[in-house]
């Protein structure tokens, strides 16, 4: 759910740490809810010590997509095994020797925040894969376990600092790495400095401006990938779109 203010990027001062291209890990993030034209969010599954799928997304077979994306085409966990170790993991550490709907080839769902469109595949999603869901609001009827603001979660390989950052929902989060630079925003910020709307239920424009505020803070200049709930990722200069949002949200 995008506002999408007009607007020039700017170049900002460029005193921000610099990521290599590319850092090698096995783990890997995938968008399984890419090129579906239905009303869904983005859907990432992040693989590697911890599988975690960050918002289900809407509309779309996301049980399949996973399975498709690990592996498990036939459910008998064969494939599985190869897909991850093309990726350089443990193969076997994600999976176990059942096979099919059961616990062990995804470890947890984690969500950003709990519109209709990040969490309706959220029920069908911990039936066949026998897992929690991790969010800010524990009273949410599909959250088993809260997430603290400021607490380090674990998604694939990498430690994210969890961040509050409500004005476009309540129970909103990012999860930010640092030391991978990588930055999940959900519906706070997106690609070409446009952010969440804020003229839904929960919706406060002064406050999603002071959360916008809050991440550049928590980034101190440092973003290597930035993946949103919609539309694309962003790779070249992240930093600046966030920064962008944050002028553009103050209009």
């Amino acid at each position: 759910m995008v506002s999408n203010p007009s607007g020039t990027m700017k170049s900002p001062v460029d005193k921000r740490k610099r990521f290599p291209v590319a850092v090698p890990s096995p783990a890997m993030i995938t968008n399984v809810a890419a090129g579906r034209e239905v009303f869904t969010s983005n859907a990432f599954l992040v693989t590697g010590e911890r599988t975690v799928l960050i918002d289900p997304g809407n509309d779309f077979d996301a049980v399949a997509a996973v399975r498709e994306q690990l592996g498990d085409f036939d459910g008998d966990g064969d494939d599985a095994t190869d897909a991850l170790d093309d990726s350089g993991g443990e193969a076997t550490s994600a999976l176990d020797d059942s096979g099919g709907d059961t616990p062990g080839l995804l470890d947890a769902v984690v969500l950003t925040h709990t519109h209709p469109d990040h969490v309706g595949n959220v029920p069908a999603v911990v039936d066949a894969f026998d897992v929690e869901v991790w969010g800010f609001d524990p009273d949410h009827e599909l959250v088993d376990h809260a997430i603290a603001d400021g607490e380090t979660v674990r998604l694939g390989d990498d430690d994210y600092r969890a961040l509050h950052t409500p004005g476009h929902k309540d129970d909103h989060l990012c999860f930010y790495a640092p030391e991978s630079g990588v930055l999940f925003a959900g519906d706070l910020v997106f690609a070409g400095g446009s952010f969440g709307r804020t003229d839904l239920a929960e919706g406060n424009r002064a406050t999603l401006v002071a959360s916008i505020e809050s991440l550049l803070e928590a980034l101190d200049g440092s973003v290597a990938v930035l993946h949103t709930g919609h539309g694309p990722s962003v790779t070249d200069d992240p930093y600046s779109h966030v920064e962008h949002a944050l002028r553009a949200a103050r209009r």
